[in-house]
């Protein structure tokens, strides 16, 4: 199956967008002491770039050989978190990504188009040259594991609904919040109200939250809903470039 040139230059630049935003948090979580999945956003800078480079090769700064020891190293990486996070408390960081699993299955996803690549992207228009670094008399993994393919696409759809599901709940959550501190604030300036007047209310002397049971501890995550959001997109674009490859 073949993509038109078009969206070959379209999701290159989505792609370039997302490396830079990721790249970007991770600058601004340490300026801000904001906490933000480090491991995440940092294979995604160059997942971004690899990928622009699949998809318009004259953009890729490093040999094939090179992305496939970078996302080789990066399978062994979050496969360590992910057999890490199965023993109580193992997952818990605010620095680290929660949920390995996905992260790790999308580095594989990489191993496997940059092996497949030579074989499986002639088929795009104007993308016949390979990655530099990377030989055509290679065997092309697209032709032989067509299944496996599919299987990563599917993965990648479901990956990008969960995440859409998330980023809802993550509005839902936030629209709730602002809703709750109008609330609190409205209840508040009764409660002073009431004092002014004499009246005291059983709750006036405690601080709002500690009521509620809400704590914050450590920094507040770094823009989660625009996390979802890029990692929508990554999973659509290596979804669709998966689905290429049959």
């Amino acid at each position: 199956m073949g993509g038109p040139s078009w969206a070959a230059a379209v999701l290159a630049a989505v792609m370039i967008a997302t490396a830079t935003y990721c790249a970007g948090r991770l600058a601004v979580a340490r300026l801000w002491r904001r906490s933000t999945e480090v491991d995440a956003d940092a294979v995604h800078v160059v997942m971004g770039a690899a990928m622009a480079g699949m998809l318009l090769p004259g953009l890729s700064p490093l040999p094939g050989t090179v992305w496939e020891a970078i996302f080789g190293a990066a399978v062994a990486w979050f496969a360590y978190r992910a057999v890490r996070g199965l023993r109580p408390g193992g997952a818990a960081s605010r620095w680290r990504c929660s949920h390995p699993m996905p992260h790790l299955v999308e580095s594989a996803a990489m191993v496997y188009m940059l092996t497949a690549l030579p074989g499986s992207w002639h088929s795009w228009p104007g993308q016949a040259m390979p990655m530099p670094g990377m030989g055509g008399d290679r065997p092309a993994a697209g032709g032989s594991l067509p299944a496996l393919a599919v299987i990563l696409a599917l993965f990648m759809i479901g990956y990008v609904l969960w995440t859409a599901d998330q980023l809802t709940a993550l509005v839902r959550a936030r629209a709730a919040a602002t809703f709750g501190q109008a609330r609190n604030q409205a209840g508040t300036r009764a409660d002073a109200a009431d004092t002014s007047r004499g009246v005291v209310t059983k709750d006036a002397a405690a601080p709002i939250g500690v009521l509620k049971g809400h704590s914050h501890p450590g920094s507040p995550a770094l823009a989660p809903r625009l996390a979802a959001c890029y990692k929508i997109a990554m999973g659509l674009t290596m979804g669709y470039m998966l689905i290429l490859m049959l």
